[in-house]
């Protein structure tokens, strides 16, 4: 699975996200990191935001709500195998995981799509932290006890460990988020956790 991680939106380098996908260019957008706003309109407006960001790439998204595969891991399985990049777009790492959990993306994820060099796993900000060891820390900039209709009230700090280091988006940027950020990063050093921190525009790329 090659990984195409961003602060924020695309980044600066979606030319070579253009290059890292293969022959298919089905992509599925997963929204679920929004799924604590109530601001429908918003969110709504937020994600057609992203597929027309990624329909002038030259690709062929959608949105894939994982709230409808709550329980239907096999069903998943079938459906988000039909795609060559799968975009998770930012807001709570927190619910984020626990939408991937209940559908079973992460285990689909780990067991399946780790060697799958014909995948891309894309996104920014909570989309690339929920790929790390930890939520550790991430209270800083985000709610863990966030709610959802839907979802279960627990509070997951552990992630999925696809990256072996953990994340610091919006790093000294133009973002509402920043300063939170800077406390993020410190709490990293504080913990002697390994890290890697970006400023908007930034990418990290990994091919296997």
């Amino acid at each position: 699975m090659k990984l195409y991680l961003s602060s924020y939106r695309l980044g600066n380098e979606s030319d070579k996200l253009k290059k890292l996908v293969g022959k298919n260019k089905r992509a599925a957008i997963i929204p679920n990191a929004l799924d604590f706003s109530t601001d429908i309109e918003r969110r709504n407006a937020g994600v057609a935001r992203e597929i027309n960001d990624l329909q002038n790439l030259g690709f062929q998204p959608e949105e894939f709500d994982l709230k409808g595969y709550f329980d239907k891991a096999s069903k998943l399985k079938k459906d988000l195998s039909s795609y060559g990049l799968i975009w998770v777009i930012g807001g709570n790492a927190f619910i984020l995981l626990k939408a991937m959990i209940k559908s079973g993306m992460d285990k689909w994820l780990l067991a399946q799509q780790k060697e799958n060099n014909e995948l891309v796993y894309a996104g920014y900000s909570a989309g690339v932290c929920v790929l790390s060891p930890s939520r550790k820390g991430l209270q800083t900039v985000a709610d863990p006890k966030a709610k959802a209709k839907g979802y279960e009230s627990k509070v997951i700090l552990e992630g999925m460990g696809i990256v072996n280091w953990s994340f610091a988006p919006h790093y000294k940027s133009d973002h509402r988020e920043s300063d939170s950020v800077n406390k993020l990063v410190e709490y990293y050093i504080d913990n002697k956790i390994l890290f890697k921190a970006l400023r908007d525009g930034e990418v990290i790329i990994e091919k296997n």
